[in-house]
């Protein structure tokens, strides 16, 4: 049985921003929580929980609200438990393409102690396997390593591993969402990453990267941190748990929390 301390934010914050994909100008409300994370739309509420994503192409869809994952792994990494998420259209803001913003902003209202919770499980580990992607879950202490494999593709392979997520906020919050090269013509045509520039996303070309990357390793940090996000969906804090991940995505991601939730009581 793990115990972890549950955080709320002392206050509303703001962000406001485009739409990842839409462009759309996008207002988003953290309002201080009691029962879980959830975000709302008009009068709807959605629990930030798996049962309730409802698309997983290229993000992480919560009832009607799209691009969840950054947020989610910001309230990870500071170790949120409860908030109320208000947003004015149908995703999340691109931000600065990644959870640093976030991160930084709900952090900077205070995220006081309102008591503890258990975790009871996972007694063994949780595996999701789906052809060549991998998750594999345990109980821990916040050792995360993400494989990202291109195979003849650059930039090949890399590997992105951390003893621990105390240092989430530089090594992990940082890294941007991206794109290969020869995806862009692609995601035009589908309307897709209209909130994006070349400050907030890079592109991967075939030999390297085509605009400045943050990190020599800034892919596999990026989807470090959408698995963390996408994992948090389950209500266990990342720094409970070992994860290694391969190749993974947002479906298997959720696939993997929907399997994670089974195997713990949370109390």
């Amino acid at each position: 049985m793990n115990r972890f301390v549950r955080r709320t934010p002392t206050d509303s914050v703001r962000f406001e921003g485009r739409g990842l994909h839409s462009g759309e100008p996008i207002t988003v409300l953290v309002h201080p929580g009691a029962e879980g994370i959830a975000f709302r739309r008009g009068a709807t509420r959605w629990a930030a929980s798996p049962e309730n994503v409802t698309d997983t192409s290229r993000c992480t869809r919560l009832g009607e609200v799209s691009t969840v994952e950054h947020l989610m792994s910001a309230f990870a990494g500071l170790g949120v438990t409860d908030a109320e998420v208000e947003v004015d259209g149908d995703e999340l803001p691109a931000m600065d393409g990644c959870s640093l913003a976030f991160y930084q902003g709900v952090s900077a209202v205070g995220l006081p102690a309102r008591g503890e919770a258990t975790v009871d499980g996972p007694f063994a580990r949780v595996f999701h396997v789906d052809g060549d992607v991998k998750i594999a879950i345990s109980s821990g202490n916040g050792h995360w390593r993400y494989e990202f494999e291109c195979g003849d593709r650059w930039p090949h392979s890399q590997h992105f591993e951390v003893l621990s997520l105390n240092k989430y906020a530089d090594e992990i919050a940082p890294a941007r969402t991206f794109a290969f090269e020869e995806e862009m013509e692609m995601v035009r045509k589908a309307g897709l990453g209209k909130g994006l520039d070349e400050t907030t996303a890079f592109v991967i070309g075939s030999s390297g990267y085509v605009n400045k990357a943050k990190f020599d390793d800034e892919p596999a940090r990026h989807k470090a941190l959408d698995l963390i996000g996408d994992l948090y969906l389950s209500g266990v804090p990342p720094q409970l748990l070992n994860v290694v991940a391969q190749r993974s995505g947002h479906r298997t991601n959720v696939a993997a929390a929907t399997k994670l939730k089974e195997h713990v009581t949370i109390s």
